[in-house]
Formats: C-alpha cells, sequence, structure tokens
C-alpha cells in the first residue's frame, strides 16, 4: 500500500519543442522522476520527494537553459486540490467520469464515480475523452482487455461496464495500483485486475488493449504492445498531441500495425491500431 504521508515534487517546466520533451523525459525518468504530464507549453514532471534526485534534476534543467517551477505537493492535500479543479468528462449521452461530490448527469448509458487521489495522467480531459469516444465505437462483449497505465482505472472501469470479460490494468505507480482497485471497487467492477508494473506482461496476448500514457512511452513499448494484441486485435492510444501523428504511425506500422481512425480534440490525438492476422 502506498505511504499516505509521501510528499511529491513537481516540476512545470517551460518547454514546446517535442524533440526536446522526449529527450528531457528520458533524462529524468532516470532521476527519480515517475510521472509526466504534457500540455501544448510545458512538461509537468512529478516524482516522489524522497526519491527524486533533486539537485541533479535542477542542474540537468538549468544546464539545458529551460525555465522552470518546482513545487512540493502533499498527499493529504491532493483531494482538496482536485475538488477545485477537476470537472467531470461527458461523452455526449454514452459515459460521464466525475468524482463523487460531483451530482449525476442524467442521460448517460455509463457512470463512472472515481475518489481522485494522487494519480497521474487522468487531468487531460481531451485525451479521456477522445479515448471513450473510440470505446464506444468498439464491441468489448467478452473481450480481453489490456490498459497500460491505468492511472485512475477509468478506461479499465469502462471496459468492464461495455462487457468486457477480463482487464488487466498496470500502473507504475503504487498509488495508482490503490486508488484503481477502490475506484473499480466503487464502481461494482469484478473482472479488474490491477497490478503494479511499468511495461506489458509477456505471454498472455489481449483482444484490446488501452494507452493513454504519453509519446515517449508509447513508442518505447510500441513492440511490447503489438506482441501482446491478438492477430485481428484493437489498440486505442492517447496521450498524444495532434504533431506527433506521424511519428506514432511509423512506429506502429513497423510493428505491423494498420491505423484506421484518428480522433482529435483541443490539440490532442488519439489512434485506433489493427494488429494484422499475419
Amino acid at each position: 500500500m502506498a505511504n499516505i504521508n509521501e510528499n511529491y515534487l513537481c516540476y512545470t517546466i517551460a518547454l514546446q519543442s517535442q524533440e526536446r520533451r522526449d529527450m528531457a523525459i528520458g533524462v529524468l525518468a532516470g532521476l527519480g522522476i515517475e510521472g509526466f504530464e504534457e500540455t501544448d507549453d510545458e512538461l509537468i514532471a512529478s516524482g516522489k520527494a524522497n526519491a527524486v534526485q533533486q539537485t541533479e534534476v535542477e542542474d540537468y534543467l538549468n544546464s539545458e537553459g529551460l525555465s522552470f517551477k518546482r513545487s512540493l505537493v502533499e498527499n493529504q492535500n491532493w483531494n482538496a486540490i482536485w475538488e477545485s479543479s477537476f470537472e467531470p468528462v461527458v461523452v455526449g449521452d454514452f459515459a460521464v467520469v466525475r468524482a463523487g461530490f460531483h451530482d449525476p448527469v442524467p442521460g448517460v448509458l455509463h457512470d463512472i464515480v472515481i475518489t481522485p487521489k494522487m494519480s497521474f495522467g487522468t487531468g487531460h480531459h481531451a485525451t479521456t475523452y477522445l479515448m471513450m469516444q473510440l470505446m464506444r465505437e468498439l464491441n468489448f462483449n467478452g473481450k480481453s482487455v489490456f490498459d497500460f497505465g491505468t492511472g485512475t482505472g477509468i478506461l479499465a472501469i469502462l471496459a468492464e461496464k461495455l462487457g468486457a470479460q477480463t482487464v488487466l490494468a498496470i500502473d507504475i505507480d503504487d498509488w495508482c495500483v490503490d486508488n484503481a482497485l477502490e475506484n473499480a471497487e466503487q464502481n461494482n467492477c469484478r473482472h479488474i485486475t490491477v497490478r503494479q508494473q511499468n511495461q506489458p506482461p509477456q505471454g498472455p496476448v489481449f483482444d484490446v488493449v488501452l494507452a493513454n500514457i504519453n509519446r515517449h512511452i508509447l513508442l518505447e513499448n510500441m513492440a511490447a504492445m503489438q506482441e501482446i494484441t491478438q492477430p485481428g486485435g484493437l489498440l486505442l492510444l492517447s496521450g498524444l498531441l495532434v504533431a506527433d501523428e506521424a511519428s506514432i504511425v511509423e512506429a506502429a506500422e513497423n510493428e505491423g500495425l494498420s491505423c484506421f481512425k484518428v480522433q482529435k480534440r483541443a490539440g490532442w490525438l488519439a489512434l485506433l491500431l489493427k494488429k494484422s492476422f499475419r
């Protein structure tokens, strides 16, 4: 179980160049940073305060001439932060993702309630929306699903609600694992397994792979995701900026994956890929 008294260091870095972002992510990931979020103008990098090599991180950022702000986030204050900033994600009449302090949204097919905690990667409402929008078009009945970087478990929960027979959800952060388990239980899910893991598993194969992470991790794990997808299976990828499309599609095609649908929203991108039968 995660230590609720752990504090997190958060660096908000002014960085627009995707190439430099990828380089920074690669360096910072080796210095104790474990959570990354990208906006149009900034890279937000976070890690447990007792694990982040603060001097090395700041020396690197200064050496690269990068402007940054450092903040200390206390776990016990995280719910208050979410309550002041988190808004429900509403995908038409299909689904809503909301916190317990939000009123129910009438007229939607799937109501997902989460308890927001220190789970990175769930603030990108555009990418969550895009993933859910693509999931709406697919048949999950009786399917096996893998959710890579589950965060609060939103997509895993929706997959089960759509009829998935089994869902394996993983995340690198122990706090996310605890939070996803709590949220699965809160939504009466019975077919979701959550594990602390930073790479796709070796051995099992899945009908559908979901990955709403970031460009760096998706590129690094494209071969592994292809390997665990059934022939004819589907991969839904997001956490991407529109500018990432060409590099992601090229990497996917190099692994025998065909892109047959692209969705865009507010500068963000989601792709629907299919693995060939060969």
